[in-house]
């Protein structure tokens, strides 16, 4: 049974291709393709909005220099979005839950803002080892703490994305067992499982698009450190 639960995280093939890099190539090619005319449809629209809307949230804190990375992380929180969204139809794939591609993404882009910041403010980025005012008997201690903090940012940041992901597919698979199992002993129940996958659904599209938003958050707020 539990094989047959996790058996879903494993990347299925069809006619010898792996479907995840089907899965990658999805959010890209239901992302349209702006065009160069002064009134546009309602998609490209919508679209623009997004982008638009998404990149002043983020960038208002940001100084100038952070700016440059608007495009990297609005790309990011496009590719992200799609992924987990697709991930919730039937017969799909969610690359998301997978450790390695979420560790791939979060560790050179947390490796990037602290090179931009020991290359551009060395003072100030090792200043964040040690706040100012510490008593002298807690400078080793509070140094080791702030590292270990520092480097544990990128893993909280690839396993927030999965453990999130993949708990709410494990309940969504269970919840519809149930529902299945019960449908002929007791509809009544069976019901109000359904009622409850349906409402379960509609919670992991929420979290779908609010880990791949806190996941650009995140690392906007790293970069924000070290700009």
């Amino acid at each position: 049974m539990t094989m047959n639960l996790f058996s879903q995280f494993a990347t299925p093939t069809l006619l010898g291709v792996p479907l995840i890099l089907v899965a990658f190539v999805v959010p890209w090619l239901r992302f349209p393709t702006p065009c160069n005319r002064w009134t546009t449809n309602r998609l490209v629209t919508v679209q623009s909005w997004f982008v638009k809307t998404f990149t002043k949230q983020i960038f208002l804190p940001l100084n100038t220099p952070g700016h440059k990375w608007a495009l990297i992380l609005a790309s990011l929180m496009i590719f992200l979005l799609g992924m987990n969204l697709l991930g919730l139809l039937p017969y799909t794939f969610t690359p998301t839950t997978q450790l390695s591609l979420n560790l791939g993404l979060a560790i050179p882009l947390w490796l990037a803002t602290v090179a931009i910041g020991f290359r551009n403010q060395l003072t100030a980025s090792l200043g964040h080892f040690l706040p100012e005012g510490t008593p002298t008997p807690l400078i080793p201690i509070l140094i080791i703490i702030e590292t270990i903090s520092l480097f544990i940012r990128p893993l909280a940041l690839g396993v927030r994305l999965t453990a999130n992901l993949t708990a709410g597919h494990l309940l969504i698979q269970l919840i519809s067992t149930a529902t299945m199992a019960l449908l002929f002993s007791n509809p009544i129940v069976s019901s109000l499982t359904f009622a409850t996958l349906l409402l379960l659904t509609m919670l992991e599209i929420a979290v779908a698009m609010i880990q791949a938003y806190v996941f650009v958050l995140l690392l906007s707020l790293y970069l924000q450190e070290n700009t």
